[in-house]
């Protein structure tokens, strides 16, 4: 029967030598550390000898390999954190607090811009919910909703800063007039959520009327 120990570093030299008593042979390999023995009984078949320098041999490779590695190995440098609010672009609101007491539609979640940025954001989302007609005629309902929801929460956002811009005798009509299109928008979604396509093109109609009548005032 074979009996094998091992540990790992490798092989440096190796020695066998035969018992009188028993008729058995016993090799021993070490290098470093790592010491094979392997004990063969008489009479024990080759495939246990075969077994042994299987294991050698495995070590060898594992030791080969391990040491290639740390012998490659190279440190990896961590940067520092970003500075808090706005250290890297894109990141300016990462580290505002959350009202979480608002409602959802009213919750600071968008990248804030000045007035005049809030506007030409304003005219983009405008844009993509005009799009939405070729969605009602393919009555592909969800990329409707999906649609209207998105860019109607970044017209929100940006419509309110618009209007905060705004001299006094002119933000109440302006405030009027977008509660008016999202009124006209909220429509439009319900008519994609119970599938008609008569009640859709009505208040898709209503809501680019109005959507136009607000982008006029803003500028």
């Amino acid at each position: 029967m074979v009996q094998a120990m091992a540990s790992m570093s490798g092989l440096v030299s190796g020695s066998t030598r035969l018992s009188p008593a028993t008729g058995s042979s016993r090799a021993t390999m070490t290098r470093s550390g790592l010491i094979v023995r392997a004990q063969q009984v008489q009479g024990e078949p080759e495939t246990s000898r075969r077994a042994v320098l299987s294991l050698v041999a495995a070590g060898l490779a594992s030791g080969s390999f391990v040491q290639a590695v740390l012998a490659e190995a190279k440190p990896i440098k961590v940067g520092p954190p970003p500075p808090p609010s706005g250290g890297l672009p894109g990141t300016l609101n990462s580290d505002e607090p959350r009202d979480l007491e608002l409602p959802l539609k009213e919750r600071f979640f968008l990248q804030p811009l000045s007035p005049a940025e809030a506007a030409v954001r304003a005219k983009e989302s405008a844009k993509d919910i005009v799009n939405v007609k070729e969605f009602i005629d393919k009555k592909a309902w969800p990329y409707v909703q999906n649609d209207l929801r998105l860019k109607a929460s970044y017209l929100r956002y940006d419509l309110n800063t618009v209007i905060s811009s705004k001299p006094k005798d002119q933000k109440k009509p302006l405030k009027d007039l977008a509660g008016k299109l999202f009124q006209d928008i909220s429509n439009l979604d319900h008519a994609a959520k119970i599938k008609s396509t008569p009640e859709a093109e009505k208040y898709y109609a209503v809501a680019v009327s109005t959507l136009n009548d607000v982008l006029a005032k803003i500028g």
